[in-house]
């Protein structure tokens, strides 16, 4: 919610793919996610700006390997930062940009198969409640956007919306969202 209230043509357009796709008060199922095509792309390039977690799980080098050209001795502990990932100028094009459509006509999902976007990792320590979050963020997004209109709290502006996160084991909004959900009617 944040990087849509912080780039309203954004919103606008994902609650105008929400109006063709459902009507004005339409029940969004989880079923109907896939007929969403704008929305998966804005939780896509939420997930590459702010993962769930910064770092995945150290992996552990079983033996001496060069990767990259960089000597990984045997029993080092491997840290994959997926922030940075996400914000790596030789991986994305204007990578700090909030774009959802560079996901819009490109095959690559969250599911660890594609290491240009890891928010849950990958192989045998890939998130087990990967497959349930990547469901539910859609759906809750979805429900957000269709069933209300939003307002930006003590007179802020869009681009006064804050989207810096701090760090710890996950990442968390810095300050708190100023806006407020009007029912939709």
């Amino acid at each position: 919610m944040t990087e849509l209230l912080h780039n309203p043509q954004k919103m606008t357009k994902a609650q105008i793919e929400l109006k063709q796709v459902f009507g004005k008060g339409g029940t969004i199922k989880e079923s109907d996610i896939s007929k969403l095509s704008y929305i998966q792309a804005i939780v896509k390039e939420i997930f590459r700006l702010h993962p769930p977690v910064p770092f995945l799980i150290p992996y552990k080098a079983q033996k001496d390997v060069e990767f990259c050209g960089y000597h990984v001795p045997k029993n080092a502990h491997i840290w994959v930062n997926v922030w940075a990932i996400g914000r790596d100028s030789k991986v994305w094009s204007n990578p700090i940009l909030f774009s959802p459509e560079r996901f819009v006509e490109r095959e690559i999902n969250v599911n660890g198969r594609n290491f240009e976007l890891l928010p849950f990792g990958a192989g045998r320590r890939i998130c087990p409640g990967m497959p349930l979050a990547d469901r539910i963020v859609h759906l809750i997004l979805s429900t957000l956007l269709h069933s209300f209109d939003w307002k930006y709290c003590d007179g802020i502006s869009s681009k006064d919306i804050d989207v810096e996160e701090k760090f710890g084991i996950t990442l968390q909004k810095a300050r708190s969202l100023p806006a407020i959900p009007l029912l939709n009617r």
